[in-house]
């Protein structure tokens, strides 16, 4: 499911990322790579802030939609 489907609080691993070359990359260098430990720390109506290896990140719901968990 979409790290978007998820509550705040919940803590998930990453399955998948959607999405072509570019954006897969992006990602990644951000820390969002299979098997990597996620927590979504807040909702903002599909925009999120989001944990993942020690560091908050902001994420549109463009982006955050392609995480799959």
């Amino acid at each position: 499911m979409p790290i978007t489907m998820a509550g705040v609080g919940a803590k998930m691993k990453v399955a998948a990322i959607k999405g072509n070359d570019e954006i897969r990359r992006h990602l990644c260098d951000l820390g969002f790579v299979e098997g990597a430990e996620v927590e979504v720390v807040a909702d903002n109506g599909g925009s999120l802030i989001v944990g993942v290896q020690g560091t908050r990140l902001a994420l549109n719901a463009d982006l955050a939609r392609r995480i799959l968990v």
